[in-house]
């Protein structure tokens, strides 16, 4: 691995990457929101295919919450036992959720960096006093996994290292998500709410919607040296890989007429920029 995942708090994490000044050098990031793993509706064979294109580039994997959907306890009010998955058909409900999925994540589980928490596994927690993100991640490190734990909104610190000298760093700030997105907007018009109190981050992923957008925000900023310039933050909405819309014949997101959403995640890709001597950061839709 060319890289190290380290907690430094509760929800901030800092990972060193080894890097080359090279234009042939890059380091992938797999940035995911909303799988939905459990559910019936999940795409698993799309998020099987993404995370072996991990492995193949040894990318990391940062996750923004909702891995599980959890809904079909005993106690919950929204359950259908015919949105349940056979291997998931207990009276173990939620001991099933975090033994299959970490059993399924067991072969990519080096790549695995953070988990968040999103809406469904505070839920969990809420009304049963039990923690899927932290017992799955306990599980994955038991296999093998750097992965750790972090919040409902929390950060990560990429650290770009030349041997033991560190050459730049790149913020991340996830955010699990809240609101319903809008029908016209998408939730866009979070990204400048978020810009105004979270200025240090270059890189904002959210999810929680189910949309798909990458929205880049130019900023004016003044040097130590007094020096007028310019920056990017990039807006991330991972949109996930349950497809509820489905057929459009009935369910939750069909009565409330959301529309067919999208599935899927996003790269991001880190390059080594010669000419500004910075390290470059790109987002590319993972289908």
């Amino acid at each position: 691995m060319t890289w190290k995942a380290e907690r430094v708090t509760r929800n901030t994490v800092k990972i060193k990457v080894d890097m080359k000044k090279r234009k042939d050098w890059q380091q992938w990031c797999l940035l995911r929101s909303d799988a939905h793993h459990d559910n019936p509706r999940c795409d698993q064979a799309m998020e099987k295919r993404h995370l072996e294109q991990a492995v193949e580039r040894d990318a990391m994997i940062i996750d923004n919450g909702d891995l599980f959907c959890a809904m079909q306890g005993k106690w919950d009010k929204r359950s259908d036992k015919n949105a349940i998955r056979p291997e998931h058909q207990g009276g173990n409900y939620l001991d099933l959720l975090v033994d299959t999925t970490r059993e399924f994540y067991r072969p990519y589980g080096k790549q695995f960096a953070v988990l968040g928490r999103g809406n469904h596994e505070t839920a969990i927690r809420k009304c049963h006093e039990t923690d899927l993100i932290d017992r799955l991640e306990v599980g994955m490190r038991q296999d093998g996994s750097p992965v750790l734990a972090s919040g409902y909104g929390g950060w990560v610190k990429f650290s770009f290292m030349l041997g033991k000298c560190h050459v730049d760093s790149v913020i991340l700030y996830h955010y699990h998500g809240s609101g319903g997105g809008g029908p016209v907007t998408k939730g866009t018009i979070q990204t400048n709410r978020i810009t105004a109190y979270t200025p240090d981050a270059q890189v904002v992923l959210t999810g929680h919607t189910h949309d798909d957008w990458i929205f880049p925000l130019t900023r004016q900023r003044l040097s130590d040296h007094l020096r007028v310039y310019r920056d990017e933050q990039l807006h991330i909405r991972a949109p996930g890989y349950k497809d509820a819309w489905d057929d459009g014949a009935a369910g939750f997101e069909v009565e409330r007429m959301h529309g067919p959403k999208p599935t899927g995640a996003v790269w991001l890709q880190f390059a080594w920029n010669s000419r500004t001597n910075r390290i470059q950061v790109e987002a590319v839709r993972a289908k």
